[in-house]
C-alpha cells in the first residue's frame, strides 16, 4: 500500500465529509465483457459513526508500510535475517518511499516464559534480544514490529496483556500484530481491548493490528481498539486465494481511514506461486484499498481495469461510470508504465491480459 498526504492532527477523524473529493473506480472483466463497477466513497452519517471512536495513539494517519516475515520465512527467521532486510529495505530507496515497518512473525520467542513471566526471545536466533535488535533498526530510521496472539500458546499473551506490553515498550517495539490462535473460546471483542489499552497504558506509541481473521466483523468495532484489522482468513500464494480476499475486503471499505485500516492480509508479491501479472495486480488493488478510504488531491480519480478472465480484453472506463461528467478532458498516468496519455474524453480504453490489470490516475485539466 502507499500512504497519502494525510493531516498530521487526531482532528481529521471528526470531519465529516473528509472523502467527498475522492472516486476510485475498478473495472473487472469477466472474459471479454467487462463490468464496471463504481466505488465512490461516502460522506453519509453511517459513515461518521463508524470513524468517530479510534484508538488514541495517533498512529495509522495512513496504511502501515513495511516488511512481515511470515509468508516467506514463516519460522525460519534470525538476527542476522532481519538486520540484512532493514538495510535492503534501505539501499533499495524503499525507505524512502514510505516502507518503515521490519515486523518480525510467529517463533521469534522461546516456548515459555522466565520465572518472572515474561516472554524470551530465542537464544539460537536472536542471541542479542529484541531490544538490540530494535536500536539496529531504529539506527536505519525504521520502526521495528513483532508478533503475539490474544491466546493461551507462546507467544500468546492472553492473561499476561500488561506485562508483555510493558516488555515490547521496553524494547523500543514500534508495531505489534496480535493473533488469534489458541484462545480461551471468549469472543474477539473480550480479548482485543485488553491488549489495546495495555498498549496505550505501555509508556510507548505501538501500532496495534488485529489479526483476529474477520471472524467477527471486526471493522465494525475495532476502529476503538486497533490501527489495523484483517477482514479476511490467511491470505495464500495463489490467484484465488487472492482476488476471494480482494472480494471480501471490498465491502468494508467505507469503514476505513485515517487511524484504522482494512487488512487484506500481506503481499505475496515475489514469492512465486502467481505470475508477474498476477502479481502486478495483487499489488494494485491492495494499492487501491487504501485510495478507496484517502483522498486523492485536486479531484483525480484513481482507476484499476482488471482483467478477471482467461483471455485478453479490451476494457473501458466510460466517464458516467466513475463520476466525470461527458465533458470532462484529463491526462491519464499509467502508474505501471511511467507514461501519460493527454487530453483523453469521455472513456478510457486498454487491452489488458488475462489476470493482468492497468492503473491510472485521471488528473482533470
Amino acid at each position: 500500500m502507499s500512504g497519502g498526504g494525510f493531516p498530521s492532527t487526531r482532528g481529521c477523524r471528526h470531519r465529516q465529509g473528509w472523502l467527498t473529493a475522492l472516486l476510485a473506480a475498478v473495472l473487472l472483466s469477466a472474459g471479454s465483457t467487462p463490468v464496471a463497477a463504481r466505488l465512490q466513497s461516502t460522506s453519509s452519517n453511517s459513515m461518521e459513526v463508524t470513524r468517530r471512536t479510534l484508538m488514541d495513539n495517533g498512529l495509522g494517519l495512513t496504511p502501515q508500510m513495511g516488511w512481515n516475515s511470515w509468508n516467506h520465512f514463516q519460522c525460519n527467521i534470525e538476527e542476522k535475517l532481519i538486520k540484512q532486510t532493514a538495510d535492503a529495505m534501505v539501499s533499495t530507496g524503499l525507505a524512502d518511499l514510505g516502507y518503515k515497518y521490519i515486523n518480525l512473525d510467529d517463533c521469534w520467542g522461546e516456548l515459555n516464559r522466565d520465572s518472572e513471566g515474561n516472554l524470551v526471545p530465542k537464544a539460537s536466533t536472536f542471541p542479542h534480544g529484541i531490544k538490540a535488535l530494535a536500536d539496529y533498526v531504529h539506527s536505519k530510521g525504521l520502526k521495528l514490529g513483532i508478533y503475539s496472539d490474544a491466546g493461551k500458546t507462546m507467544p500468546g499473551s492472553l492473561g499476561h496483556e500488561e506485562q508483555d506490553a510493558k516488555t515490547f515498550a521496553s524494547w523500543g517495539i514500534d508495531y505489534l500484530k496480535y493473533d488469534n490462535c489458541n484462545d480461551d473460546g471468549t469472543s474477539p471483542k473480550e480479548r482485543y481491548p485488553k491488549m489495546s489499552n495495555a498498549l496505550l497504558k505501555s509508556g510507548r506509541s505501538i501500532f496495534f493490528s488485529l489479526c483476529e481473521w474477520g471472524r467477527e466483523d471486526p471493522a465494525t468495532w475495532a476502529p476503538a481498539i486497533g490501527n489495523s484489522w484483517r477482514t479476511t482468513g490467511d491470505i495464500s500464494d495463489n490467484w484465488n486465494s487472492m482476488t476471494s480476499r480482494a472480494d471480501q475486503n471490498d465491502k468494508w471499505a467505507s469503514y476505513a481511514g485515517p487511524g484504522g485500516w482494512n487488512d487484506p492480509d500481506m503481499l505475496e508479491v515475489g514469492n512465486g506461486g502467481m505470475t508477474i501479472a498476477e502479481y502486478r495486480s495483487h499489488f494494485s488493488i491492495w494499492a487501491l484499498a487504501k485510495v478507496w478510504a484517502g483522498p486523492l488531491n485536486h479531484k483525480k480519480v484513481a482507476v484499476i481495469l482488471w482483467n478477471r478472465g482467461p483471455s485478453t480484453a479490451t476494457i473501458t472506463a466510460h466517464w458516467f461510470d466513475i463520476g466525470l461528467t461527458r465533458t470532462t478532458i484529463v491526462n491519464a498516468r499509467d502508474l505501471w508504465k511511467h507514461s501519460t496519455k493527454k487530453s483523453v474524453k469521455g472513456q478510457l480504453s486498454a487491452d489488458v491480459a488475462s489476470h493482468d490489470c492497468k492503473m491510472y490516475v485521471l488528473t482533470p485539466q
